[in-house]
């Protein structure tokens, strides 16, 4: 009976589906033909007679619109003796294997059903069907009972972590209120779920719902804990269907559906358990039940969210009757990754940028400097159709990239003395850094001497890294997010609420760096760091020693090995799918201003790449160079999508993610006082460096000025990429304008004056000036204007440095466009 009345249940959510379903596809037809049709999920597996399987049906059009069509298609089972169809969900009659035949427009689609113990009872499972009720419900959430103290004097596990914890909390705690096993029905867990008394969450689900029959059923037997909790079988994984779908114009809808995998080989459908949210509801809203409703023109990602698994689908949504032809995709394989990309959000990309904006552009990115007035002319006057090509090579063979990203490495490593890092061991560190880029050596051979090193902090600076952090829940958590871009940090106390790491993840992965050993060397300023080969990391819940294990990967042997290296080994291995993708992304964002993981060392499910398939090609590029970044910079600064010009069209004007246009970014604060020092030929003064040396040489993170403090500079005191500021505040804006940033320096490198003992026109000392800082020659309606007020200046040299103040405080001085 209760089975019929579950069915029941999903029957009438059928016919409801389907009816509504019906009236979303008369709305969202057009005269486009369909080309295809998917059926999802692309397999059935029915376990027990309690098993049900949602299938949807998708039409692609020609022009990539998807359209739900689960309403409209033929479904025919081949042997109707082993399931039975209700609407769009199949349930399970008798053992055996099957074809699903749906039909839709000229299209066919066959999906393979297979039923097993079509008879049998599955026992109800307080992990498998309580757990996630709960989860679904959102009791165990962070503002509900969940919270640290729990809410009216309830606590659960956040988002589900300690289920053993759960089941004493809701069975021993206080079980004479929350629990009558006599009359279920009147426990206070079922009499505040459905609203029958008060609940300041209030009222979950109705009396007719599945989730109300579920623990109805737990409650009449026992309220039973699983009898081997060991034994229950883990969800290994979930997938979610349609994985992408475009939507056209707003109310248009997409159903989803979430199925689960398990470690004994089961699969079950749990759209109804599932926690759906959109990470951009402007564009598509998602409702509880899995549908999803198209917004305004732009994407957004449907993530669900099921035991400690989380899967996100694209969605793209378009509006009707767009104005759009699709542009010609010219350039290398970044272009024609960004132009499918665009071309799905049905945007057209800006023009290229001029030569004098592309030669001042790369010139900072790869060199923080800016071109000088033979480099400018040079570049201007070569007639070859490979010039920017050419320039690119050439800057890449220049000393100052390799200081450029030695600086990058240190902010990311917390390279900076302290009481227990001296300052010559930040030198040396920083100065191995520069070493292994200025002799190219690959990226994983770096990182891997890295984590793997040993010995002393001057005699092998690399270990300066577990000197600047010695504690080793906090080393694991940097090597995770400076290598690999993912923020461990919430798994420590409880499962990660957006993505799939556990809490025997985080302390697992620990484990690798939990035998370090330390000891003073000769010098009291060096440390000795070495494998003590013992030690270990425990579990705070279980009180279990954890086993070292790969994030998302095995448990590898480290038996008599140092455990340092065995990670260091896998973690830039082309095994591990997460180094290359992250290095790669981090090397993109520094020439766009933002990464296709945005922030870039916070990649998760639930912070899915703006371009996956790009994301993806860059990491594999990086492994097919034998990772050399140098070559990944050289395809990045040949694209397109980075020579656009920063002027948005009436099309794109909206996009912030998809690179349509390139992005004007403020230039940092080291490579800003490094250009500042260069215009105006007034070389600066650094702690622990002879005059002149430029501020991306500074190896020590205590060492900083007003200015560099002022517009931003790394404080190197976390691994986050934040650590790093590029926005403009006002303080800066009025350190320009009145400091001796600007003025203090043009009095003291005598450009201007030493350009009017060559008895240079006003015109000319202009043209220098503007080559120098802008990279371009003034507009004539800016050389006008300038000639009107140098005339009205008696002192003609006071004329003149105003010009270059005025010049260099410009919006376009600072930024790089």
């Amino acid at each position: 009976m209760k089975r019929n009345g579950i069915a029941r249940f999903t029957t009438a959510l059928a016919v409801v589906v389907a009816l509504v379903g019906s009236s979303w596809a008369n709305i969202s037809r057009a005269d486009s033909s369909i080309k295809r049709i998917d059926v999802y999920p692309p397999s059935i597996d029915l376990t027990t007679s309690r098993d049900l399987q949602r299938v949807i049906v998708v039409a692609t059009r020609e022009d990539d619109v998807t359209l739900e069509v689960t309403s409209e298609a033929t479904w025919k089972l081949a042997d109707e003796s082993l399931a039975e169809l209700a609407g769009n969900i199949l349930h399970p009659k008798a053992d055996g294997k099957t074809t699903l035949t749906v039909e839709h427009a000229g299209h066919k689609v066959e999906v393979p059903v297979e039923v097993k113990q079509a008879t049998g009872d599955r026992e109800i499972s307080f992990r498998l069907d309580v757990m996630p009720l709960l989860l679904r419900a959102g009791c165990n959430t962070g503002s509900c009972h969940g919270a640290a103290r729990g809410k009216d004097g309830f606590r659960l596990s956040l988002f589900g972590f300690d289920p053993a914890s759960d089941y004493h909390n809701i069975t021993r705690e206080q079980s004479i209120r929350r629990l009558n096993l006599a009359m279920p029905e009147a426990s206070l867990l079922i009499e505040k779920s459905i609203g029958s008394v008060p609940h300041t969450g209030g009222k979950l689900f109705d009396t007719d719902s599945e989730y109300y029959a579920t623990m109805m059923r737990w409650l009449e037997a026992g309220a039973l804990d699983d009898p081997d909790p060991a034994a229950v079988p883990a969800c290994e994984k979930i997938e979610v269907y349609p994985p992408k779908a475009v939507l056209e114009g707003e109310d248009a809808r997409q159903t989803f559906t979430v199925k689960a995998f398990y470690a004994d080989g089961t699969t079950r459908d749990v759209t109804s358990l599932a926690v759906f949210s959109s990470n951009n509801d402007n564009s598509a809203t998602a409702e509880k039940d899995g549908s999803v409703i198209a917004g305004k023109r732009g994407e957004a990602f449907v993530m669900a969210r099921f035991d400690t698994h989380t899967v996100g689908s694209q969605v793209i949504v378009l509006p009707k009757e767009l104005d759009y032809a699709k542009p010609e995709i010219v350039g290398n394989y970044i272009d024609e990754l960004v132009g499918a990309k665009l071309h799905k959000l049905r945007m057209t990309p800006s023009g290229l940028c001029s030569d004098e904006e592309f030669l001042r552009r790369v010139t900072i990115d790869i060199t923080g400097m800016l071109p000088t007035n033979e480099e400018y002319h040079q570049f201007m006057e070569d007639p070859a159709d490979d010039k920017r090509a050419k320039l690119v090579d050439r800057l890449l063979q220049r000393k100052e990239f390799s200081e450029i990203w030695a600086m990058r490495w240190s902010e990311l490593l917390m390279i900076k003395s302290s009481n227990q890092v001296s300052g010559k061991s930040a030198f040396l560190y920083n100065a191995w850094l520069t070493e292994q880029i200025a002799n190219d050596v690959p990226l994983n051979e770096m990182i891997r001497d890295l984590l793997g090193a040993s010995g002393g902090t001057f005699s092998n600076p690399a270990t300066n890294f577990y000197e600047i952090e010695r504690d080793t829940l906090k080393t694991s958590e940097n090597v995770a997010q400076v290598f690999m871009g993912i923020r461990t940090q919430c798994a420590q106390c409880h499962n990660h609420p957006f993505d799939r790491w556990t809490m025997d993840d985080y302390y697992s992965f620990a484990a690798f760096f939990s035998q370090i050993g330390r000891k003073n060397g000769e010098d009291y300023r060096e440390k000795i760091v070495f494998n003590r080969g013992g030690g270990g990391v425990r579990h705070p819940v279980s009180n279990e020693n954890m086993t070292p294990k790969f994030l998302g990967g095995e448990e590898p042997d480290t038996a008599g090995k140092d455990r340092r290296e065995v990670v260091a080994e896998w973690l830039v291995s082309p095994e591990n799918p997460y180094f290359a993708t992250s290095v790669a992304n981090r090397v993109w964002a520094s020439f766009f201003g933002v990464g296709i993981v945005d922030p870039v060392d916070d990649i998760r499910i639930s912070n899915p790449a703006s371009n996956p398939e790009l994301f993806e090609t860059l990491g594999n590029k990086l492994i097919e160079y034998n990772y050399d970044f140098k070559r990944l910079v050289r395809d990045i600064c040949a694209s397109n999508a980075y020579q656009r010009s920063t002027v948005p069209n009436d099309n794109n004007k909206t996009d912030t993610k998809n690179f349509a246009y390139a992005q004007v970014r403020r230039i940092p604060a080291e490579l800003l006082s490094d250009c500042l020092s260069q215009v105006t030929d007034s070389p600066e003064k650094f702690r622990g460096l002879p005059l002149g040396a430029r501020a991306v040489q500074i190896a020590d993170g205590q060492t900083s000025t007003y200015f560099l403090t002022t517009f931003g500079r790394s404080e190197r005191a976390t691994v986050c990429s934040c650590e790093v500021s590029s926005s403009p505040t006002l303080s800066q804006a009025l350190h320009m304008l009145n400091g001796s940033a600007t003025q203090g320096k043009i009095s003291n490198g005598k450009l201007v004056e030493g350009w009017l003992k060559e008895e240079l026109t006003n015109d000319e000392i202009v043209d220098r000036i503007y080559i120098r800082s802008l990279s371009r020659k003034p507009t004539a309606e800016e050389r006008e204007k300038l000639n009107a007020i140098l005339a009205e200046d008696e002192n003609r040299q006071r004329g003149l440095e105003d010009v270059f103040w005025a010049v260099l405080n410009s919006r376009e001085f600072v930024f790089n466009h």
